[in-house]
């Protein structure tokens, strides 16, 4: 009986044994493999516009994602949306390119590496579902920079049932792979579809689906069984619509995450969700826009407790809601580094194991160790330009400077954002050895300003 005990027991070590192996050899894969990687990207949404900042209106989705992914809870972006793009495009400031309003102008010269090429460059398949803005042309869309399929709004926010952005020669933008197409369906919903389909689409390769949703960027106009899920303490027809289209993006990047579970390539698959700039306020019914029976009213992008909003330097303009999510790899919970949308492209080159035979002059930095392990990342500066150049910003560790210029004065801030977050004391006058380091880091950040506009 004891010879008969002491084989099972072997026998069970073995079978153990082999089953350790296995789940080894697995983690071993998992770790080796190139990622997947979704970008999801909302426009103009605010930094209380989520229910998981104290938002009015729910998201179960996106909750989920901050509860069991990692916040980064100091994410900066630019103030508007094509800098921005420009930025997670390049790992470069926008300002280098001389983009620093929305512009239908092509943004990048030809042969720049974008970020799609370099993933390309390893194997990824690319793809772009949503809003370019960085040539409105058919011409200079997303297919001439890296992106195998694209679909979408060529040029900027559009109308959210005729699909059609300002009055002018880039109206008709809705296109697939860069040819001009008529659909039927609200804007998001769209996008979302797919973004969908190209996932179940895939098969072998590693994949970079880059998902910059028009919502809730105006006008906004949201399908009855959207407003009939607003809370009924929200108030008032654009109110109510804002809310709507907010659900509305939150259930959208729930069926994208769904895709991915159904795929089974969900712990494999690096998946960040960002707003391009601050939450807005202005009139929802632009009349620049063909009309789309839009409801009139002031739209209710909530940045609080930040001041200021979309446009601005300021917390409120540029500092927005970033979960990351990578079940196999990133460490939930949340950190508190100061990062930006250029530091994205050296990441996600970094994870996906990227090779370059020259120096890209990045602005950004691999975030990588901060993402797998909270590792702190040294202080740097974070500069930054708002349209039309009127103001600059540089950030470094808690200090944060802007400079207002106009023709015939100059404005300059200097805020302390660990005791301070909503710059509410402007301590340039008392401190002026700390205004002359920060502009000091400024002006040699500024010197690079234009160095790579499109042209050049």
């Amino acid at each position: 009986m004891n010879r008969i005990n002491r084989s099972l027991q072997r026998l069970m070590f073995g079978v153990l044994w082999l089953v350790a192996l296995d789940l080894a050899v697995a983690a071993d894969k998992v770790l080796a493999a190139k990622p997947n990687i979704v970008f999801i990207m909302a426009d103009d949404l605010g930094w209380a516009d989520v229910a998981f900042h104290g938002g009015h209106a729910p998201t179960p989705n996106l909750d989920r994602l901050a509860c069991e992914g990692l916040e980064l809870t100091q994410h900066y972006v630019a103030p508007v949306c094509s800098p921005t793009r420009t930025g997670l495009m390049t790992g470069r400031c926008w300002s280098r390119f001389g983009v620093t309003n929305p512009q239908n102008e092509r943004a990048l010269p030809w042969d720049t590496v974008t970020l799609p090429r370099a993933l390309k460059s390893v194997g990824y398949d690319t793809c772009l579902t949503g809003k370019w803005h960085l040539g409105s042309l058919p011409e200079q869309g997303p297919n001439h920079f890296g992106f195998d399929h694209s679909y979408g709004s060529l040029a900027g926010g559009v109308s959210p049932w005729n699909h059609r952005y300002k009055q002018g020669p880039f109206t008709l933008t809705w296109h697939r792979n860069e040819k001009l197409i008529e659909e039927l369906g609200h804007v998001t919903d769209l996008i979302a579809d797919e973004s969908v389909k190209w996932i179940e689409s895939r098969v072998d390769a590693p994949f970079f689906l880059y998902v910059p949703f028009t919502a809730v960027h105006l006008p906004i106009k949201e399908p009855d069984e959207w407003l009939r899920r607003v809370p009924d303490s929200i108030q008032g027809d654009v109110p109510r619509h804002y809310a709507a289209c907010v659900m509305h993006l939150d259930a959208a990047v729930g069926r994208i995450i769904t895709a991915l579970e159904k795929k089974g390539c969900r712990e494999n698959t690096l998946l960040v969700f960002t707003s391009d700039n601050g939450g807005s306020t202005v009139e929802n019914n632009d009349l620049k826009y063909p009309d789309d029976n839009c409801p009139n009213g002031k739209l209710t992008g909530n940045n609080h407790p930040w001041r200021g909003e979309k446009g601005s330097l300021y917390e409120g303009g540029t500092r927005v809601p970033t979960i990351v999510s990578w079940p196999s790899r990133a460490k939930p919970g949340k950190v508190h580094s100061p990062v930006q949308i250029t530091d994205w492209m050296p990441t996600l080159c970094t994870l996906a194991g990227v090779r370059f035979d020259r120096d890209l002059k990045w602005d950004g930095t691999s975030i990588a160790p901060l993402l797998t392990d909270h590792a702190d990342l040294p202080t740097r500066p974070l500069y930054a330009v708002a349209p039309g150049w009127r103001s600059r910003s540089l950030r470094l560790g808690d200090w944060k400077l802007i400079v207002h210029e106009d023709k015939n004065a100059r404005k300059v801030e200097l805020f302390n954002l660990a005791l301070d977050p909503a710059e509410s004391m402007n301590q340039a006058e008392q401190l002026p050895d700390r205004v002359r380091q920060l502009l000091d880091e400024l002006d040699k950040a500024a010197t690079r300003d234009r160095d790579a506009v499109a042209g050049k």
